[in-house]
């Protein structure tokens, strides 16, 4: 079992690198330096490679990175049919890159004048097919449609096209296909509630799904729950994704991607039982962890309590983090909830703790880190109080004397309870008094 599981890892990273793509992800692997714009397209293809590219463009304070961003969405905008966003990144772009990259004039009235007559075409062809009330052909048309508007970057209409496609769908592959394209395209809209929706049609639908499919599914879930803030289930998604993915869903999630996101919100949500079993010692999840080894190396160095070292991990890759297009407003949530997790932890095997060994540890200030724990203590999440002149945390075990006293009370009084029982018994069979019981038979 765990060959074959190997081996699948193994595939996954060589079909990763024949894409042109590092085992490691871009995003993470020159930690603290710009992140290599190019090499991170790569995971990519469709209109989210574009996307990312144009928010990393918005997003990002490097002239030199903003630029080549904005080039490489341009060139690939190129490849479509997307005029809207064309006329957008060239305005973006504000000629800084030479008159090669302002709005291509010529290529867009082409591209609109096949855009009407293949609309007119389409619009020729559903009409025929109502006509004739065939369902495929017309479940097909409107598929086309749905196709037409993503390509033009129509996503509304795309999203109205591809859902009608559900009353003419006649087998379960029929409505697969019809959820992953309003999967698609309602992940690009941000509509996540509809993304939970259709993961859960397609999931019921009556036959078994191929694993690259369930795959999939797992992954739309897993950024609903992340674009919701339920991180937790957004962990359990992404770690029960398949490494069947590969790069097979690149138009929305690169394999690093599912790395990351589930290693992130498992550390920001699990329990140290929790992390352990289900990531650490997860072989079908390890294979995504390979993919970004930092994000491996700093979960294994949160279990083993080295937390300076995970802290210092965390923070020399907040800064690409910021520039991921589904990542970014999570960052500082994220990081909060993992560095309180870290704190807790620290804290738990001590009766007292020396503020400024603690401040070393988490490589902050003493009275930073007093705010710190003030807050955790007063949201009940450390049992605790704080000496702040000598700057020594107590933790509250001053309740276990009381607790103690209480316990030998208690067993003093069930002791004295029983003897006096043991001294009424004896004494009823010395003077040989018995109870008559006054029930009649």
């Amino acid at each position: 079992m765990d060959g074959d599981d190997e081996v699948g890892a193994s595939a996954m990273i060589d079909e990763s690198m024949s894409n042109g793509v590092e085992s490691a992800s871009p995003a993470t692997a020159a930690m603290g330096e710009p992140m290599d714009v190019e090499a991170y397209a790569a995971m990519y293809t469709g209109r989210t490679k574009i996307l990312r590219l144009l928010f990393i463009a918005d997003k990002c304070d490097n002239e030199a990175m903003n630029l080549e961003a904005l080039r490489m969405a341009y060139d690939e905008i190129k490849k479509g049919e997307d005029t809207s966003l064309h006329r957008e990144v060239a305005s973006k772009i504000r000629g800084r890159l030479g008159p090669k990259y302002n709005v291509d004039t010529a290529w867009v009235d082409s591209v609109e004048k096949r855009a009407i007559l293949r609309k007119e075409k389409l619009e020729n062809e559903l009409n025929g097919y109502r006509t004739n009330l065939i369902k495929e052909s017309i479940r097909m048309g409107y598929n086309d449609y749905g196709e037409f508007y993503y390509t033009h970057g129509l996503l509304s209409d795309a999203f109205k096209s591809y859902v009608r496609t559900r009353d003419y769908c006649t087998t379960s592959k029929h409505i697969v296909q019809m959820c992953m394209h309003v999967l698609l395209v309602s992940i690009e809209l941000g509509q996540y509630t509809h993304v939970a929706n259709y993961v859960s049609k397609a999931e019921n639908t009556p036959d078994p799904l191929p694993a690259v499919t369930q795959a999939k599914l797992k992954c739309a879930s897993g950024l609903a729950f992340l674009e919701t803030k339920k991180y937790k289930l957004a962990a359990r998604k992404f770690i029960e994704t398949g490494y069947e993915l590969g790069n097979n869903y690149s138009e929305v999630i690169a394999p690093q991607d599912v790395g990351l996101y589930g290693g992130l919100c498992a550390l920001a949500s699990f329990d140290r039982t929790e992390l352990k079993t289900k990531v650490i010692d997860n072989v079908g999840f390890r294979n995504f962890l390979e993919l970004v080894p930092e994000v491996r190396e700093l979960i294994n160095d949160f279990y083993a309590s080295r937390y300076a070292s995970c802290l210092e991990y965390l923070e020399k890759l907040k800064a690409n983090l910021l520039l991921d297009i589904h990542l970014h407003e999570h960052v500082e949530a994220l990081y909060t909830e993992i560095r309180h997790k870290a704190i807790i932890q620290y804290t738990v095997p001590f009766i007292s703790v020396d503020l400024h060994n603690m401040a070393d540890a988490f490589k902050t200030s003493v009275v930073g880190l007093e705010k710190e724990l003030e807050a955790l203590i007063t949201n009940g999440q450390i049992q605790a109080r704080i000496d702040s002149h000598n700057k020594i945390l107590y933790a509250r075990h001053a309740d276990q004397r009381k607790a103690t006293f209480q316990r030998v009370l208690q067993t003093g009084g069930e002791f004295e309870r029983e003897v006096k029982s043991m001294l009424l018994r004896a004494n009823l069979v010395k003077h040989e008094v018995t109870a008559k019981s006054g029930r009649k038979f």
